[in-house]
C-alpha cells in the first residue's frame, strides 16, 4: 500500500489538546463504538489490525507520575517557604558535588532511564543474547533486575473504534521528541495512536504516539514489549579477535553488517557498509541495534581506528553500543549515515561510547550525530565533527550521560542539542551550531536552539537534566538559544560565547501536552542557571507554572530582561559583587540578592516581588 508522507518539521513542542468524540453502545455484549466528527483528532490504543482495518479502545494519555515523589509529570517541585529550587548540583557517588554533573543514580539503576528489555536467551542485565548460532534476537524475559514495570502510558475510556486506512492516509512516528515518516507496519497492536478521521472513519492522518512492541503501552512498561530483537548480522565475532582491512557488508533486513558479541575485539581500517535491507522495528532498531552498520553488545570491549561506516537505510545506525559492560573505543574514523533514525554513533540499554576525531555526518531524519536512546548509558566524544542535516536531528540527542569536548557540533535542519530527562551533556571547548528550520505541525510551536525537556515516553528516566558548557561557542541560527519544559534542570555556563537568533536567551514554560509531555497547566519547568565568568545577552521568559534561580557570579555581566510584560513564574537572582545587570527591559522577579549598584537601569525598573526597587 501506498501511504503519503507528512512533513516533519523537527523536534518541537505545543500540538494541539487532543479532543476526544461521543461514542454509542451498538452491540449485545455492550462493547462501545464511536464515529469520529469529520477531522477531529482522537487518541486510541490499537487492540486488533487486520489488514487496512484497526480497532481500538478510545481514551487519553496517561497522566504520568515522576518516581517516588507522587507529583505529575513537569509539575513543578513543592519548593520549601515559596523558595526557588536550590542551585547545588546534586551529590556525587563520592560524597563530593561538583556543579554540573549529572545527579547520581540510586543502586540497581541504569545509568539513565529504564534499561531496556533483554532480548530472549539473556539472563545478565541490559546484555542481548549471544548468537545462537543464527544472530537472532527474541523475546525479553521481563523487566531487569530491580527495576518493575512503567505505568501505562494510556488511560482507556471504556469506548472503541474501528477505522479505516486509506492510501491517502498520512503516517507518522513519534520516538521521544523525534519524528519520522511511517508505514502501516508501524500500526501493531498496543500502539498509541492520534488520529483524525472523516465522516466514514477513513483515517486522514495518524500520528503513531508509541509504537507496539517495546516501549509500547498497555500491560508491558517500556522496553517489555513481546517484539524485543536485535535481529541478525552478516558477520558476527564471537571469539577474541584482531582484524586488519577487512570489509564488512550486509543487505539483509533487520541485519547487522558486523556484530561483536561479549568478546574483545581491535579492528583497524575496517569498512564497514550496510547498504540494504529494511528495519521491521523502529524501536528494535533504536534501542537494541537491529540494522546498524556494527553492533557491540554482552560486555563487548571493541577498539575501532581508522574505520570507514556507510549506512543507507532507515535504523542504520553507524556504530550502535548496547547493554551494561559493553564498551565501544572508536577513533579516527568516517561515519555516514542517509536513512531516518540512522545516528552516527549510538549508545542504549547502559553502553559505553568513547570517541575521538571522528567525522560524522547524517541525513536522514532523527538522525543525531551523536545519539542515545532507553537505557541511555556514557558517551565520551573527544575531537572531530558531528554534522546533521535531517529534520529532528540535534548534533547531540541525549538520553544519557554525555560530554563532548574540542569538537564541532553544526545541525543544519534542527536544534543543536536535547537532554532528555535526568540525564546531561557537558561541552568544553566545542564550536555549536543549530538551525530548527521550521515546527513539528503547528506555527504556535516554539522554536530554539537547546531544548531540555522530559517527554514521559519512557526513553529517560524522571529527574534533574543538567546542560554545562565551558569555552567554546554556541550559535543559534533560528528560534530561542535555551528552551526547558516540562523538567527540572540546572544549567551551568562559563566563558562561552553566545549568537542569538532571536532576542530570548531563554524560556521557561509549560507546553500544551499535546505529546505527551507532562499535564497541562503543571507541566512547566524549574531550573537553576549558573552564570560564572560568562557574558549572557537577551531575554528570560518564566511562565506562571515554572520557576528560575539565577546565580551570576565571578565576573559574569546579564545584559537583558526577565519577564518584562510582568511578574509570572517564581524568579530569584543573585548577583555578585563582581557581576553586572544592565536592563534592557522592565524586569520582574520575586527576589533579588545583591547590590542594585551593580544595576544598569538604562531609564528601566526592577520590580521585586511587586515593588519597585530601580
Amino acid at each position: 500500500m501506498k501511504y503519503a508522507k507528512l512533513l516533519a518539521m523537527g523536534c518541537a513542542v505545543a500540538l494541539a489538546t487532543v479532543g476526544m468524540t461521543g461514542c454509542t453502545k451498538t452491540t449485545a455484549d455492550s462493547t462501545q463504538t464511536s464515529e469520529a466528527e469529520e477531522s477531529e483528532s482522537v487518541t486510541a490504543q490499537v487492540t486488533a489490525v487486520d489488514g487496512n482495518t484497526v480497532t481500538a479502545d478510545l481514551g487519553a494519555m496517561a497522566e504520568m507520575q515522576a518516581p517516588g515523589d507522587g507529583q505529575a509529570p513537569g509539575e513543578a517541585p513543592e519548593k520549601p517557604d515559596g523558595e526557588a529550587p536550590s542551585g547545588e548540583a546534586p551529590e556525587k557517588p563520592d560524597g563530593e558535588s561538583t556543579d554540573g554533573e549529572a545527579p547520581e543514580k540510586p543502586d540497581g539503576e541504569a545509568p539513565s532511564g529504564e534499561t531496556p528489555a533483554k532480548p530472549d536467551g539473556d539472563s545478565s542485565d541490559s546484555q542481548a543474547p549471544s548468537d545462537n548460532g543464527n544472530g537472532n534476537g527474541g523475546v525479553p524475559n521481563g523487566a531487569p533486575d530491580g527495576q518493575g514495570q512503567a505505568p501505562s502510558m494510556f488511560t482507556a475510556s471504556g469506548e472503541a473504534i474501528t477505522f479505516t486506512l486509506t492510501d491517502d492516509t498520512q503516517i507518522t512516528v513519534e520516538q521521544g521528541s523525534e519524528t519520522t515518516d511511517g508505514t502501516v507496519d508501524d500500526i501493531k497492536e498496543g500502539s498509541i495512536l492520534e488520529l483524525t478521521l472523516d465522516a466514514d472513519n477513513n483515517a486522514l492522518t495518524v500520528i503513531v504516539k508509541n509504537a507496539g512492541g517495546p516501549g509500547a503501552g498497555g500491560n508491558d512498561g517500556p522496553g517489555q514489549g513481546s517484539d524485543a530483537s536485535n535481529g541478525t548480522a552478516a558477520t558476527t565475532i564471537d571469539a577474541d579477535t584482531t582484524a586488519d582491512g577487512e570489509t564488512y557488508s550486509s543487505t539483509g533486513d533487520d541485519e547487522n553488517a558486523l556484530r561483536v558479541d561479549g568478546v574483545t575485539a581491535t579492528l583497524s581500517n575496517i569498512t564497514v557498509n550496510k547498504t540494504a535491507g529494511s528495519s521491521s522495528s523502529a524501536d528494535n532498531g533504536d534501542f537494541y541495534g537491529m540494522n546498524a552498520g556494527l553492533l557491540a553488545q554482552n560486555g563487548a570491549t571493541v577498539t575501532i581506528k581508522n574505520a570507514t561506516v556507510n549506512t543507507g537505510v532507515k535504523n542504520g545506525n553507524g556504530i550502535f553500543s548496547y547493554g551494561t559492560g559493553t564498551t565501544v573505543n572508536i577513533s579516527d574514523s568516517t561515519i555516514r549515515t542517509t536513512g531516518d533514525c540512522s545516528g552516527g554513533i549510538q549508545t542504549t540499554g547502559g553502553g559505553t561510547t568513547n570517541a575521538a576525531n571522528l567525522d560524522v555526518e547524517t541525513q536522514g531524519n532523527s538522525s543525531a550525530a551523536i545519539r542515545s536512546d532507553r537505557g541511555g548509558g556514557t558517551v565520551n566524544v573527544n575531537g572531530g565533527s558531528y554534522v546533521t542535516n535531517g529534520t529532528g536531528s540535534p548534533a547531540v540527542y541525549s538520553t544519557a550521560d554525555v560530554s563532548v569536548s574540542d569538537a564541532t557540533l553544526i545541525a543544519n535542519n534542527s536544534e543543536a542539542v536535547v537532554v532528555e530527562g535526568k540525564n546531561s551533556v557537558s561541552l568544553t571547548d566545542c564550536n555549536v551550531t543549530g538551525n530548527m528550520t521550521g515546527t513539528y505541525q503547528d506555527d504556535s510551536e516554539n522554536i530554539h536552539n537547546i531544548m531540555i525537556y522530559q517527554s514521559m515516553s519512557g526513553d529517560a528516566e524522571v529527574g534533574k537534566a543538567n546542560f554545562t558548557a565551558e569555552g567554546g561557542s554556541i550559535t543559534a541560527k533560528s528560534g530561542d538559544m535555551f528552551y526547558v519544559t516540562n523538567t527540572d534542570c540546572t544549567i551551568s555556563l562559563k566563558d562561552v560565547a553566545f549568537k542569538l537568533a532571536n532576542e530570548v536567551f531563554l524560556r521557561v514554560e509549560g507546553n500544551s501536552s499535546g505529546r505527551g509531555w507532562g499535564q497541562e497547566g503543571s507541566n512547566g519547568g524549574d531550573v537553576v542557571l549558573n552564570a560564572e565568568k560568562q557574558r549572557i545577552e537577551g531575554q528570560i521568559l518564566v511562565d506562571e507554572i515554572s520557576s528560575l534561580k539565577l546565580n551570576l557570579t565571578d565576573g559574569s555581566g546579564f545584559t537583558g530582561c526577565i519577564n518584562p510584560d510582568g511578574a509570572e513564574g517564581t524568579v530569584d537572582v543573585t548577583l555578585s559583587k563582581d557581576s553586572t545587570w544592565t536592563l534592557t527591559g522592565d524586569s520582574y522577579v520575586s527576589s533579588f540578592t545583591g547590590s542594585t549598584d551593580n544595576i544598569t537601569a538604562n531609564s528601566y525598573h526592577l520590580y521585586v516581588d511587586g515593588e519597585q526597587v530601580l
